[in-house]
């Protein structure tokens, strides 16, 4: 059922609303003029229907259907939960 939606991991950086986490993703990218590699990262809502995980939790998120008016991912998995 899932397969062929995009899957991405992040960290995450707020949890203060209900049902719905914001998570960071971070990516490597080469630099056109210099060709050094760069941090960049986006900000993407994620559904959370039980409000389980907690700011800096690592999650797995997939797409899905439109669920508000900027949510279109939901949490997965837990990938590596806060060490604190």
């Amino acid at each position: 059922m899932d397969r062929n939606h995009q899957r991405l991991v992040g960290k995450v950086v707020s949890d203060v609303m209900d049902k719905t986490l914001v998570v960071s993703v971070e990516r490597l990218v080469k630099h056109k003029l210099y060709k050094k590699y760069i941090k960049q990262s986006k900000k993407y809502y994620a559904h959370d229907e039980n409000n389980s995980y907690k700011n800096g939790d690592m999650v797995e998120i997939i797409a899905t259907k439109p669920l508000s008016k900027t949510k279109r991912w939901r949490v997965l998995r837990l990938m590596e939960k806060n060490k604190s």
